[in-house]
């Protein structure tokens, strides 16, 4: 018998051999085994074997060369057939094949006309919108320099929520206004199977190298840097650097006051005035192209070929909206517009805005943003009447402490100072002793 044969059977043989307490092995050294942890897979190794050896020959030789047969037919076996991808071109979904020579492409474009609207924002807005507002919304000066007639928008669906090398954008919705008129052309690009992403990205590239600049919604921490990671990893050219306005930035400044949050399907219902039907979750994307993927079942990307235009859709409507605050958002939203232009350095239309606000009644949030720019302008006395008339109704340290430098400072009224430093500033310990000394040394020389 060969010395393989010998192993073999061995193998085979060696379990049925064996008492509980442990096994001999070739070269006489004993085993042993914990009776606990081995009793049952001794038993299943026992069965498997007798099992085996039913349907083996008795004959070693001949057995041997039964295993061998066995194994050949698993190496041989067949691997199953691979099912056709599913074409987006013949079947329910809207998309139309181009033939690229990168390979095949899958693109649906629909054109909306200017009296197209979202809730209560015309989308055509986006195209007239003024981009030097945009740019102190977005506090990015560079973008003021940059006709939003000329900007793209861009928004991904994914195979994860992850921005990391094993994610892969399988939709990526595209929109721009044609330079002729203001129609707004939305374009979504589709990955009927993962491996022909390098048509898609193309196209993409192709498409930012003309815009004037990028529209994203939370486009600098996701869309982009997958793009462009998708992009290396298809050994493709770098997309061209523009400005990007990433308008969750902007929704963050302005409606996080009475915004819980400010997904973009929150904003435009809130904002906007639009509610979707029938929507999807960002969860359920995933899920869904995998399901395509396995099955070629068209259905299931319906709703996520839907979310995807209303979310390119949706920001055109926001630029349009952002461009001209004034005109679309409550006055509710005026102070945070107000504080976000002081923050950008604009401090007379920052004034201006904030005193439309006091003026339409937008509340004590308005008056204090009013004080707040009047004194970044060095108008302290419109700053302490702001102030002054908000602390009696409005209980906050921060507060009582601007009121209380302006009334030592400016006012030189260190008594009201030291009122307002008992009801407490907000200040630490060493801080408040430090100014109560300065102010009660102030009060002894007056009088």
């Amino acid at each position: 018998m060969s010395s393989f044969s010998a192993k073999l059977e061995r193998v085979l043989l060696l379990p049925t051999r064996a008492g509980v307490g442990g096994v001999r092995s070739p070269n006489g050294l004993e085993m042993r085994f914990e009776r606990a942890h081995c009793e049952e897979s001794i038993d299943d190794t026992v069965r498997v074997t007798a099992n085996a050896e039913s349907h083996l020959p008795g004959d070693p030789a001949e057995r041997l060369e039964a295993l061998r047969q066995k194994i050949a037919a698993i190496l041989t076996k067949a691997p199953p057939l691979r099912r056709r991808p599913a074409d987006p071109s013949q079947g329910d979904l809207p998309f139309a094949l181009e033939t690229t020579p990168l390979g095949p492409l899958y693109v649906r474009t629909k054109r909306l006309s200017p009296a197209h609207r979202v809730g209560r924002a015309s989308v055509s807005a986006g195209k007239m919108a003024a981009g030097g507002m945009l740019a102190l919304l977005a506090l990015d000066p560079t973008l003021s320099e940059r006709a939003p007639a000329g900007m793209l928008y861009i928004d991904t669906e994914t195979t994860g929520l992850s921005s990391g090398a094993g994610t892969v954008p399988f939709l990526i919705g595209l929109a721009w206004f044609e330079p002729d008129s203001s129609t707004l052309v939305v374009e979504q690009l589709l990955l009927r199977q993962l491996g022909e992403e390098a048509p898609m990205l193309v196209r993409l590239a192709d498409r930012v190298a003309h815009a004037s600049a990028l529209v994203t919604y939370n486009g600098k921490s996701f869309d982009l840097p997958l793009l462009r990671s998708r992009l290396v990893l298809n050994r493709l050219r770098a997309l061209p650097l523009l400005p990007h306005l990433d308008l969750v930035h902007i929704a963050r400044r302005l409606h996080r006051h009475r915004l819980r949050e400010v997904t973009l399907g929150k904003v435009e219902a809130e904002v906007l005035g639009f509610v979707r039907t029938a929507d999807i979750t960002g969860g359920e994307v995933c899920s869904r192209y995998s399901h395509f993927l396995r099955t070629g079942d068209e259905s299931a990307l319906a709703a996520v070929i839907d979310h995807n235009e209303w979310d390119v859709v949706a920001m055109a409507a926001l630029v349009g909206l952002y461009g001209e605050p004034l005109e679309g958002l409550v006055p509710a939203d005026w102070a945070a517009v107000a504080r976000t232009l002081r923050r950008a350095g604009s401090l007379d239309l920052a004034r201006d805005v904030a005193a439309r606000a006091v003026e339409r009644g937008a509340g004590h949030d308005a008056v204090r943003a009013r004080g707040e720019i009047a004194k970044a302008r060095g108008d302290k006395a419109q700053a302490l009447a702001d102030f002054a008339s908000l602390v009696e109704s409005v209980d906050d340290p921060a507060l009582r402490l601007e009121l209380a430098k302006l009334y030592e400072h400016h006012a030189k009224e260190p008594l009201k100072a030291l009122d307002l430093l008992d009801r407490g500033t907000g200040e630490g310990e060493e801080a408040t002793r430090r100014r109560r000394g300065r102010l009660e040394r102030k009060r002894d020389r007056r009088r």
